[in-house]
């Protein structure tokens, strides 16, 4: 851990146009594909001073990249795409609605570890026949030393605001901010798709109205 520590605190930040916070590796299956050990080499040629690796529901990355980037001129930021459980009912066959995904990025050292705890929970508390997610309850008491994305059109806020359920997407997003009291950004993604599209207006309006920073990801 202390290789990792000094890592996060030494390696140079010149500034940059765009650096991306929510990069999927070859260790979230069927999402990405990049090698780690690739992805040093590719921040250099684009210029870019630091990267995010955001996984789903792991950090198999995180060992791969602290080892890799010393020296490089790159800072790495260690975060997960974390899936967080949905609190609707049941539908008719019976089946529980698939949590909603967000994004934690490790602050300092003390979230480093409570990621690595929300991690651990989620694949060994889930239960069986369920997706992988951690409950809000547990979230929220390890929320300390994380900085969260909101998840863009697919997270909780927009599918919620894609339901036309605007007053619960407002209560969520306060709960969120509560958690991560100014460690919360409404995230922004434009690939041209109709959900990025037909949601992005609502979230632009409740990021201004509850004053909650904006990040754009790809």
């Amino acid at each position: 851990m202390g290789r990792m520590k000094s890592l996060i605190k030494d390696a140079p930040l010149p500034h940059a146009g765009f650096v991306h916070l929510r990069v999927h590796t070859a260790y979230s299956l069927s999402e990405g594909a990049i090698p780690v050990k690739n992805l040093l080499g590719l921040c250099q040629d684009n210029g870019m001073p630091a990267v995010a690796i955001t996984d789903t529901n792991n950090m198999f990355g995180s060992l791969e990249m602290s080892l890799s980037f010393p020296g490089g001129g790159v800072q790495p930021i260690m975060g997960c795409q974390i899936a967080v459980t949905h609190m609707g009912t049941v539908d008719r066959s019976g089946r529980k609605p698939e949590p909603d995904p967000v994004v934690l990025l490790a602050q300092n050292e003390e979230g480093y570890y409570n990621l690595l705890k929300l991690t651990s929970h989620a694949f060994l508390k889930t239960e069986a026949g369920d997706s992988v997610q951690v409950p809000m309850a547990f979230l929220a008491t390890h929320a300390a030393g994380l900085i969260c994305l909101t998840g863009g059109a697919g997270g909780p806020i927009g599918r919620l605001i894609a339901n036309e359920q605007l007053e619960e997407a407002k209560e969520y997003l306060l709960t969120l901010k509560e958690m991560f009291p100014d460690r919360l950004y409404v995230e922004l993604q434009r690939h041209d798709l109709e959900i990025e599209q037909q949601t992005e207006p609502a979230m632009l309006d409740f990021a201004y109205e509850l004053d909650i920073p904006l990040v754009a990801t790809n």
